[in-house]
């Protein structure tokens, strides 16, 4: 028997030591994969498998970044159209999390806050943002709020429905026990929901996140004269590819940046996720 427990003890380890490797394996795993696809995308435009306007290759797009940094596109420094629309975004979502995340706890609390407020969210939340822009811009005008406006509408709905989501997957029996031990609903909120709902949260902040950076294009739609998205669809009126493709990697690589950010956060808020 003893040996029996051994073995299994053993098997544990491995399995333990197994995912721990494999673990410190998956950045070199990512990398790797990333070098690969950038080395078959130079290779086939080098190659002329696919002609430079569809496609530039990524020395072409590193040249197109180095040239903008110096020169600007459209009278307007790459820093800045880069500045703007990090600004734009983190303004309206910075507002939809402090809005967002306590409405939808209420309403995942209370069947009656849900009552009045969930048929607006689920009506609003699939609504293409893009249909919004001509009431967006006859209420508000051509002003930055109107951009504001886009990106925090879409981003502010996710995360209602999100945090939400997360209180009423909260386990009864353990609401059950604390009103066993007579806590109050204060100490039940900020002890036994908020806790147990803060995983859920992130990953709602996370995907809302995501919403509202792909929002940001629609935003700069109207009547902006700088930022990432601008620049995108201004550059792909006049065939600019290259220049497409570069405002397409930097607005790639800003938004993994702050999905890390958040990831980060979580971990230092929420420690215990992913532990048993």
């Amino acid at each position: 028997m003893s040996e029996g427990l051994a073995g299994a003890a053993g098997d544990r380890d491995g399995a333990a030591a197994t995912r721990a490797g494999a673990v410190r394996s998956r950045p070199l795993v990512s990398v790797a994969a990333v070098l690969a696809v950038v080395a078959l995308w130079q290779a086939a435009g080098s190659l002329g498998w696919i002609g430079p306007a569809l496609l530039p290759t990524p020395a072409e797009v590193l040249q197109t970044g180095r040239e903008l940094a110096e020169t600007g596109y459209r009278q307007v420094p790459l820093w800045e159209h880069i500045l703007v629309s990090v600004a734009r975004a983190g303004v309206a979502f910075l507002a939809a999390v402090l809005t967002g995340v306590p409405l939808g706890l209420v309403m995942g609390v209370s069947p009656t806050v849900a009552a009045l407020f969930d048929p607006f969210v689920q009506f609003l939340r699939p609504l293409p943002k893009l249909a919004l822009i001509p009431l967006v811009i006859v209420w508000f005008g051509i002003g930055e709020f109107s951009k504001f406006f886009l990106i925090y509408i879409a981003t502010v709905l996710s995360i209602v429905v999100g945090a939400a989501g997360a209180v009423a997957a909260v386990g009864q029996e353990r609401r059950r026990a604390a009103a066993v031990l007579g806590v109050s609903r204060y100490q039940m909120f900020r002890h036994v929901l908020l806790p147990s709902t803060l995983p859920e949260l992130f990953t709602s902040v996370r995907l809302a996140l995501g919403i509202g950076w792909t929002t940001l294009i629609a935003a700069e739609m109207v009547a902006a004269t700088s930022g990432l998205g601008w620049m995108v669809v201004n550059a792909g009126a006049y065939l600019r590819t290259d220049v497409v493709m570069l405002g397409i990697v930097l607005l790639g690589l800003i938004g993994y940046g702050l999905d890390r950010a958040i990831v980060g956060l979580q971990k230092v808020m929420v420690p215990w996720t992913g532990h048993a």
